[in-house]
Order: C-alpha cells, then sequence, then structure tokens
C-alpha cells in the first residue's frame, strides 16, 4: 500500500516537471482523483483541475469531484455540457480521421477543450482500471463459472426488463452478463465489451465477415498461456483496449486543442509494480481496486475512495430517445445506407425503434453506426466540415 502510493507520487511529480502549467483532468473516480491529490501535494500554489458534468445525475461526477478540489483547494473549473449532439459528432469525426465509436470521445474532448483554456498540459488517469482491475467486467470474469447455469435460466427473465437509460443500470450489466457467462473465459470477457455479436454483424452487412474481432484478443491471449485467468483477461484489455482505445481518444482529443495529456499511472514505476501484484489484491469478491483504494484512503474522502464506479461516458441512450434521435434517423436513412453499401437499413432501422421504444439500450450501437456514417461522409464522402458553427453548446458552471 505504502509502495504503491510513493511510486504513485513520483510518478506524478515526474509528470509536473514542464515550462507551462500542468493541470489535472479529474472525474469523480479514484484514478484521477488520486493524481489530482498528488499534484496538488507536489505543486506550489493552486493545481488547476478540470471537470465535466450533465444535467442527467447518474452521469454527473461534478459532485465527487469537488469534494477533491475542496479538499486540496485547486483552481478548479467545470462545465456542465448542455451540447448539440450532431455538431459534437460532427467535430469528432473530423478530429479522430478514423471511425471512433467510442462515445467517451465527446466528453474527453470538451474536458480536453476546457482545460487548454487554462493549461497546456494536463494529468489523465488512463491505465488504472486495467492495472489494478477497476472494471465490472473483472467481477463478472470471477464469477461467472458458478452462476452460467443460473443466468441460463433467468435468461429469459432478464431480456423482458425494459431498457433504463441510467448510466451502467442494472438491466443493462444484466443482460450482458446472461448473454455471455455461458461462453468460454475470454470469449465471454469480450461478449460482455461487443457491440455487435457475430449475428448481428452479418444481419447489418448483408453476409458473414471473414474478420473476427476477437482474433485480435485471442492473440495478445495466447501470450500469456499459464498465468492466472484473471491476470491474462486484465493484460488483454492492457495491451488491446487501452493502446487502441483509452489512448488514442485521449491522445486525439486533447491534441484537438493544442493540450498535451500525461499519464503517471503508465510510468513503468507503476505499471512494473501493478503486473508484479497477485490478482486478489486487485480483485476480490465484488471488490474492485483493493490495493488502489486501500492506497488512496490516506489521501481522498470516503466518497469518492469508495464511491462506485460511473465511466467516463455520457447519456447517450436518453439523447437517442430525445434530441439525438431525429439525427439518429437522418444519419442512418435507407437513402444514405443504400448509397454508403456497407449496413442493411432494415436492420439498423429496428434497433433505432427497439431504442427509442424502450425495449433495448442499443445506445452504443447506434453510436458505432453514427460514428462511421458520419465519419465516411466527410473523409471518403468528403463532405465539407460544418464546424464554423458547432458551437459548443455548454455552460461553464
Amino acid at each position: 500500500m505504502e509502495e504503491l502510493r510513493a511510486r504513485l507520487r513520483d510518478s506524478v511529480r515526474a509528470h509536473l516537471l514542464s515550462d507551462v502549467p500542468v493541470g489535472v483532468l479529474l472525474s469523480g473516480g479514484v484514478d484521477s482523483a488520486v493524481l489530482a491529490a498528488l499534484a496538488a501535494q507536489e505543486t506550489p500554489g493552486p493545481v488547476h483541475t478540470f471537470t465535466i458534468g450533465f444535467a442527467e445525475r447518474s452521469f454527473d461526477e461534478r459532485d465527487d469531484a469537488r469534494l477533491v478540489a475542496e479538499r486540496y483547494g485547486t483552481a478548479h473549473h467545470e462545465l456542465l455540457v448542455r451540447p448539440e449532439p450532431e455538431l459534437l459528432l460532427r467535430a469528432l469525426a473530423e478530429a479522430f480521421d478514423e471511425p471512433f465509436a467510442d462515445s467517451s470521445a465527446l466528453p474527453t474532448y470538451l474536458v480536453s477543450q476546457l482545460a487548454a483554456e487554462h493549461v497546456k498540459v494536463a494529468l489523465s488517469g488512463e491505465g488504472g482500471d486495467e492495472l489494478f482491475g477497476g472494471y465490472y467486467t473483472y467481477v463478472a470474469d470471477l464469477v461467472a463459472d458458478h452462476l452460467a447455469p443460473f443466468a441460463r435460466t433467468v435468461r429469459p427473465l432478464v431480456e423482458a426488463l425494459p431498457a433504463s437509460t441510467r448510466k451502467a443500470s442494472l438491466d443493462f450489466k444484466a443482460k450482458r452478463f446472461v448473454r455471455a457467462a455461458h461462453l468460454p473465459p475470454l470469449e465471454r470477457h469480450h461478449g460482455w465489451k461487443e457491440i455487435f455479436s457475430a449475428d448481428a454483424r452479418a444481419e447489418l452487412t448483408g453476409r458473414h465477415a471473414a474478420f473476427d474481432p476477437v482474433d485480435v484478443y485471442r492473440a495478445r491471449y495466447a501470450e500469456t498461456a499459464g498465468a492466472p485467468e484473471l491476470a491474462r483477461l486484465q493484460d488483454v484489455d492492457f495491451g488491446v483496449y487501452l493502446v487502441d482505445d483509452l489512448l488514442v481518444k485521449t491522445d486525439r482529443a486533447s491534441m484537438a486543442h493544442s493540450l498535451e495529456a500525461r499519464v503517471p499511472f503508465l510510468d513503468p514505476l507503476v505499471t512494473n509494480l501493478a503486473f508484479a501484484l497477485p490478482t486478489r489484491l486487485k480483485v476480490r469478491g465484488l471488490a474492485k481496486k483493493v490495493l488502489l483504494r486501500k492506497a488512496a484512503e490516506p489521501l481522498l474522502p470516503t466518497e469518492v475512495v469508495h464511491g462506485r464506479k460511473r465511466g467516463f461516458s455520457i447519456p447517450a441512450a436518453a439523447w437517442l430517445r430525445g434530441e439525438l434521435e431525429p439525427f439518429a434517423r437522418e444519419t442512418l436513412s435507407p437513402e444514405n445506407l443504400q448509397r454508403q453499401g456497407f449496413f442493411e437499413a432494415q436492420p439498423v432501422t429496428r434497433l433505432i425503434d427497439e431504442h427509442v421504444a424502450g425495449r433495448e439500450d442499443s445506445s452504443r450501437q447506434l453510436w458505432g453506426l453514427l460514428a462511421f456514417t458520419l465519419w465516411y461522409e466527410r473523409h471518403v464522402e468528403q463532405e465539407p466540415p460544418r464546424l464554423e458553427s458547432a458551437r459548443m453548446e455548454a455552460l461553464a458552471a
């Protein structure tokens, strides 16, 4: 515990070295809160911290972030996001240059925009979840073998649950669990992250795709044969999800605003220790980030140390049943899809209808389809950017 805290402090101290002011992208989670606490202790004057909030309470982390900011007297900046999702989606398509389906790119883009108004460099908490066991999927990985028969029995009841718009809602997690619990370890771990199943991909494309996305995970998974199962799955996330999604997202979203993002959790000082830890110090029973939370206890308010994980996400499900629905239907119209030639219109329209009716939370799938379609319009069909009118309808709280 003391060793981890000391290594994190050394890493933060090193990442604060700069000729320009350095801030911290502060969510309500323990990872960024630890960075903010240590940065505040290592900085002579008040460190700048930056937080994004949403009107939808289950997505709003400003209260927890404020607890940390107030404890350390940071120069705290907040943004209450009331966006025009259409304009933000187009801005992301312009900034990323490739189809990027992770909706957390949007808050990362906005918090980087906020930070860039005050600092040139910011610390970010990427890597904490993969290194120290922060995802609910790791708990599911541990219990899946024991609960697979039960999951198979209750699946019809779980599938009948109405979809919620709350973040990480019970129905969403339960449906994903029962759909994949019977699979082998790697396949079910990926299944809990999957946007489209193989059958859904075949229906959307009108054919069975030759490429199986699980192959990327299988190659990484094979490298750790003989290691504890949970450690192998964490390594898959570290080598694939973190590298190809989270770090790409943070780099491009920050650099779109000329902001340099630094990631102290990924310093060898920290990663070498994390890789050497037994998995019981990361995930135990239903508890996640066991050692990291212990190390954070002297630094942070209890509400932050032991608060539930929210993830840096947006109320996409609610937006797609509200102000974003007309834009989604227009962008994913049969005419557009037929012109581009990648997706079958009927299953896409059915996805929208089921989501809007509340029968299913298809927000991740629809966001991915929107990201691809807008990217194709902008970078392949070369539609001129509409960014001159892309006012970010966000009010500083």
